[in-house]
């Protein structure tokens, strides 16, 4: 999406846009890559039908549960049940790899770029394609400003619960106050900023920075409006102020600009 013109679907319209694009990343100083939830969706991350069914049937049978996404805020009344479904839903969204090479084709065209990335997904499908981390801002409970890796602990309970519950002793506690630990998700304000976090915002900002007047490309891939200040509107407000600049939007449903 380059324009606010709509054109009735031809092979010359869709065939436009795509040279467009093309010519603009080969020409480009820079490109910035913004990616929502729509790309892990492209890349086979659906939270509905086949794949749902899959790994939360007796959830969706016990507790009417439609999708993995709704699920998430259920109001599970025990902690074990809650972590035995969030155990699933991270070992599956986080630890496996997506089903389609989404993230692969995409580094393939931007490796020999000078490129950046900013994220709001949690499914670190851009470290395991081979994304530079030192190139990415994965922009996504606090006693302390410091979060824990799970893998260990996800994979456990994912292993040993039964009857849709985990064991006790695998529920995960804060080693500074031993209060339960919960996941770092930006739903609220809990939403812990840790010194990784500090680090790649940091390393974010100064690439724009050096970059700023240069032909750089904003690549806005699968972003909706859940939170649009992160991404598509700071996107917008880049390519404004830069007359060399060039803003695409590649979206299924909402590929718009001002």
């Amino acid at each position: 999406m380059f324009s606010r013109i709509w054109t009735k679907p031809s092979t010359k319209s869709c065939s436009e846009p795509m040279e467009r694009l093309q010519t603009a990343l080969q020409d480009c100083d820079s490109v910035v890559i913004g990616a929502g939830a729509g790309l892990s969706t492209s890349a086979g991350f659906v939270y509905t039908g086949e794949r749902f069914e899959k790994y939360f049937s007796d959830f969706a049978a016990k507790y009417g549960i439609k999708d993995m996404y709704s699920g998430g805020f259920y109001p599970f009344a025990m902690p074990e049940e809650h972590w035995s479904y969030w155990s699933r839903y991270i070992y599956i969204n986080r630890y496996m790899d997506a089903p389609k090479p989404v993230y692969d084709d995409l580094l393939k065209l931007v490796q020999d770029k000078d490129y950046f990335v900013i994220t709001t997904n949690v499914d670190h499908c851009f470290q395991k394609a081979g994304f530079d981390k030192k190139r990415l801002f994965q922009c996504s409970e606090p006693c302390c400003q410091e979060t824990f890796d799970n893998e260990a602990m996800i994979r456990e309970m994912v292993t040993r619960q039964e009857d849709m519950k985990v064991p006790t002793e695998l529920l995960p506690i804060c080693p500074h106050c031993g209060k339960p630990l919960t996941m770092n998700l930006r739903s609220d304000n809990k939403f812990v900023e840790d010194e990784g976090w500090h680090r790649a915002a940091e390393r974010y900002e100064n690439f724009l920075r050096t970059r700023e007047g240069q032909k750089n490309l904003f690549l806005e891939l699968g972003v909706g409006f859940n939170t649009p200040v992160i991404i598509k509107y700071p996107f917008w407000q880049m390519t404004a102020k830069n007359p060399n600049a060039t803003y695409a939007c590649i979206n299924q449903g909402q590929a718009m600009c001002p």
